[in-house]
């Protein structure tokens, strides 16, 4: 039986002795078995193994990996990067509390992004003793310098500044040009950073750039790192040394299956920016988020129903938009292949969830294997952006998830009841 694909690609394989879908040593069958679907799988030593090709790409200088933590929550998997000394980009005061709980002594490796933040979310994380801020606009440096003087707390800030480079990715996932909403002029920098320089309050202590997500090419980062190496060559001309460049992160994979090398394109990516930021010899900080754990990661779920509908076949699986939306919002692709392959040719077909959307789709005229209501079937490639996104939608409950180490699968999240989804809620007396 041909793999799927094997580690480094996706942990996700058919062994020959056993062509049932596997997730390194533990059969995907038997966990839909004992946890039900629809149902979230993750390879921890995939995680690990992402994590640290870019340790060893930029081996030979000062940096921090700091796991972007949108891409994938959960708290065992914020607890294993962690424990192998990853920092983390964060991006609200909420997933600071979940930096907080899985790894209280990684608070010190915490970047706080973001271009809304709050006061409240301000206070909490200058507390928390954070490596820096972030900042995304003029007004939020004036309530940060607010902020830490009523705490009696410098903070350490940098900019994030805009250099309008064009990424070549879905619009919605665009952050480097003029119009989009992150970031500051990067022409307005030199005038903000001499300004908060007077400031007791204040500690210019980097410059941050961050251009898109799910960009395959190294030379836009190139492009806007060159720009950023400019700033900061400005600044010390200026008398304002900065000790960190935080590079961002936005370093796609390969959703569809085709050649794609993760250390070759992680080597790349390295050369790119280390190239652009020639004669610096500060801290670089890097935020991976989606490359780490979006292979490493599949949505089990059951078909209910193959039906027709005039031309059109439909598979009408347990899972659902609110499980993962990507397909829906981005148009996204995720191979679907099934646990236990049948025999027989391939058929066109709509893959579906029960949610009461027309948009509630995986896939739309999609060859797919053979399958019966009752197979399982896995959508991969959903460790990012899949369980971070989902939501209670038609009241459905959202999925457990599973973490795989090596033969030992762990549940790191149960399945939400119905008493889950209902406890916030109040009923309005006397009517």
């Amino acid at each position: 039986m041909k793999l799927i694909a094997h580690s480094p690609v996706r942990p996700f394989h058919y062994p020959q002795e056993n062509p049932v879908l596997h997730c390194g040593k533990v059969s995907l069958e038997t966990l839909a078995r004992r946890h039900g679907t629809p149902l979230y799988v993750y390879s921890a030593d995939q995680i690990l193994e992402r994590f640290r090709l870019f340790q060893q790409a930029f081996a030979g200088r000062d940096h921090l990996i700091c796991y972007a933590v949108k891409a994938n929550s959960a708290l065992a998997i914020l607890k294993l990067l962690a424990s192998h000394g990853a920092g983390f980009d964060i991006v609200s005061g909420g997933e600071l509390e979940r930096v907080l709980v899985a790894a209280p002594q990684a608070a010190g490796r915490v970047v706080f992004s973001g271009v809304g933040k709050t006061a409240a979310e301000i206070d909490r994380a200058l507390e928390a003793g954070i490596l820096e801020f972030n900042v995304e606009s003029e007004t939020e440096l004036e309530l940060l310098a607010d902020r830490a003087r009523k705490l009696k707390h410098v903070a350490r800030f940098a900019l994030r500044v805009n250099p309008d480079v064009f990424a070549e990715t879905h619009p919605y996932i665009s952050t480097g040009l003029r119009e989009h909403k992150f970031g500051i002029d990067i022409r307005q920098a030199l005038r903000l950073y001499q300004g908060a320089a007077g400031n007791r309050w204040l500690q210019p202590h980097g410059v941050s750039v961050h251009i898109g997500s799910q960009i395959r090419s190294a030379d836009p980062f190139g492009a806007a790192m060159e720009r950023v190496n400019k700033l900061v060559r400005q600044l010390n001309s200026s008398g304002i040394v900065l000790k960190a460049v935080d590079a961002g992160g936005g370093l796609g994979i390969d959703y569809r299956g085709g050649s794609f090398d993760p250390a070759a394109k992680v080597r790349e990516y390295a050369a790119a920016v280390q190239a652009a930021l020639e004669g610096f010899e500060g801290r670089l900080l890097l935020e991976p988020g989606r490359f780490i754990v979006a292979q490493a990661g599949a949505l089990v779920t059951r078909v209910l129903h193959v039906k027709r509908n005039g031309n059109k076949t439909f598979v009408v699986t347990d899972a659902a938009m609110n499980d993962l939306i990507r397909p829906a919002l981005y148009q996204a692709h995720h191979e679907i292949v099934p646990v236990t392959p049948r025999p027989g040719r391939a058929h066109t077909v709509d893959v579906v969830g029960p949610v009461c959307e027309s948009g509630d789709f995986f896939a739309r005229d999609r060859k797919l294997a053979p399958v019966q209501p009752g197979d399982l079937v896995a959508l991969l490639d959903a460790g990012a952006y899949g369980m971070a996104q989902s939501s209670n939608y038609n009241t459905r409950m959202r999925p457990p998830e599973i973490l795989v180490e090596g033969s030992r699968a762990r549940l790191i999240r149960r399945r939400e009841t119905i008493a889950d989804l209902l406890a916030p809620e109040m009923l309005a007396e006397g009517r």
